[in-house]
This record gives structure tokens, C-alpha cells and sequence, in this order.
């Protein structure tokens, strides 16, 4: 890929903190060519989007089953279709979808770049083992995307410190 090339991010995981709207920004701002696609971040319509198009279930596991299967539509098409793919674990919840997402980028040999802090490393050492990079912040993010794409690290030309 040429730094012309439209580049494909897929952003998956906690969908409680504005991290996605971050990296898009500092990425933006550098004027990378870059689309950006993510899961639906709206809990209610991701969990209840099954029932709500194919009909009402009285037991909550098929009510579920329903929504994660056409969810699953989304995240497969756009994850196969992403360059890079962006997986955050947050400090609340436990994001099972999100290590799902890592799994399957990494099956299908997605470059991957895990966020999380390091209260969670020892619990996602596989996924972080799977990972090209392992960072704790957005903007670490877009510095690697930045690099990734410019092919140039701040501060430095031609190999040698400036």
C-alpha cells in the first residue's frame, strides 16, 4: 500500500469512552487517508436488533441469539474488509465480543493493535500474543497508524535522529 491508498480501520470494542471519536480525530488531523467502520455502538439497538426486524422471543437466550447473529453479519463483512483492525478492552466491563473480534482478525491474519491498560495484561496475554502492537492510549493509536501509513516517525529522517 502507497500513502495515497485509502487505508480500512476497523475500531472494535467498549463502546463506553469516546476513544473511537479520538482516534479518528488526531487521524484526521493528519490527513491520512483512512475510513474508519465499527461495530453498532448503540447498546440497545445492537442488543435487541434481532427481535426487533425478525420478531419477539420469550427466552432471553434466543432473543440474544437472534441479535448477535445479525450483528455478526456487520463485524464479519467489515472486519474481512478492514486493513487494520483496532480492538480496546476497557476498565469496566468485560468485553467478550471484543476478544471475539480480536480471535477472528487474528484467524484471518488482520494486522491487530490491542488497547488496554495493565490492570488487564495478564488476562489478555493471548489476544496481546496475537497483536502487532499493544498500546494503552488512543493517541498511541494514531501514532502507529500515522507511521504505519507515512512510513516516518516523528523526529527522525532518512534513519538517523534529527
Amino acid at each position: 500500500m502507497t500513502k495515497s491508498t485509502k487505508w480500512n480501520i476497523y475500531l472494535s470494542g467498549e463502546i463506553h469512552t469516546d476513544w473511537r471519536e479520538q482516534i479518528e480525530a488526531s487521524v484526521n488531523e493528519a490527513g491520512l487517508p483512512v475510513s474508519f467502520s465499527a461495530p453498532v455502538t448503540h447498546h440497545e439497538a445492537s442488543d435487541d436488533c434481532g427481535v426487533a426486524i425478525l420478531g419477539a422471543e420469550s427466552d432471553k437466550f434466543w432473543h440474544d441469539h437472534k441479535g448477535a447473529q445479525i450483528n455478526a453479519i456487520r463485524t464479519r463483512t467489515l472486519i474481512g474488509n478492514a486493513d487494520i483492525v483496532v480492538v480496546r478492552f476497557g476498565e469496566k466491563y468485560k468485553q467478550w465480543n471484543a476478544a471475539f473480534d480480536a480471535g477472528y482478525a487474528a484467524a484471518l491474519g488482520k494486522p491487530l493493535i490491542i488497547i488496554h491498560q495493565d490492570e488487564h495484561a495478564h488476562a489478555l496475554k493471548e489476544v496481546d500474543a496475537a497483536a502487532l502492537a499493544v498500546a494503552k492510549t488512543p493517541a498511541q493509536v494514531a501514532d502507529i497508524l500515522r507511521y504505519v501509513i507515512e512510513g516516518r516517525l516523528d523526529g527522525y529522517t532518512d534513519g538517523s535522529a534529527s
